[in-house]
């Protein structure tokens, strides 16, 4: 007889109920309130960050489309809400810094676009995005780190030119302010819901 328990587990349990497997997720298996929950409660910066709550992948995630709207104001909705998206796949495998990712080489790379893609075509966008859109939610997405690391993470403006590039057009009056992980579950939500169609409200 064999012991189920000998067979390595690849998926994980979420509080929906579903069983997502991180190896070969099926968008079947993927349910927004179970990516907000997650993304609400995973730290951006490693935890590194000021303030009474850690920065979450959530927020993170609301304050890059914001950045998208005022950049590409026309930007079509479905895009805006790839935008939100972005880094869903965290919710699952956790954010880690870019050097550390760089480390860990091609296979993180392959589970994470496999989410992602699962997570893009339960949600009806394409699995590949246009490289337009790639390059707005980009600008968008550096806008917001730089942002983060100058008013969160104790960068100081000209250690962060020594590591990244100060993007252009960024926003005077931008004040980053950390959420609760309720907050910010809130908030991602309720963005999905109106770039989604799902608002009823």
């Amino acid at each position: 007889m064999t012991n189920q328990f000998h067979t390595p587990r690849a998926w994980q349990r979420m509080l929906s109920g579903r069983r997502l497997d991180i190896m070969s997720p099926s968008p079947m298996d993927i349910e927004i309130v179970d990516i907000a929950h997650g993304l609400a409660r995973v730290a951006r910066w490693n935890g590194q960050t000021t303030g009474t709550y850690g920065y979450s992948v959530a927020q993170h995630s609301v304050v890059v489309e914001r950045l998208v709207q005022s950049n590409a104001p026309q930007l079509d909705q479905k895009w805006r809400l790839a935008c939100l998206l972005h880094d869903a796949p965290e919710y699952v495998i956790g954010d880690m810094i870019t050097p550390f990712k760089a480390a860990l080489g091609s296979s993180y790379k392959e589970i994470e676009q496999g989410l992602e893609t699962a997570i893009f075509l339960r949600f009806g966008l394409p699995a590949e995005l246009p490289a337009y859109v790639k390059k707005i939610i980009k600008r968008a997405d550096r806008m917001a780190a730089w942002l983060e690391a100058t008013q969160l993470a104790g960068f100081t403006v000209e250690e962060a030119k020594k590591l990244f590039p100060q993007p252009r057009g960024l926003p005077a009056t931008f004040q980053l302010k950390p959420q609760s992980p309720q907050e910010a579950a809130q908030n991602f939500l309720r963005r999905f819901r109106i770039l989604s169609g799902d608002d009823v409200s």
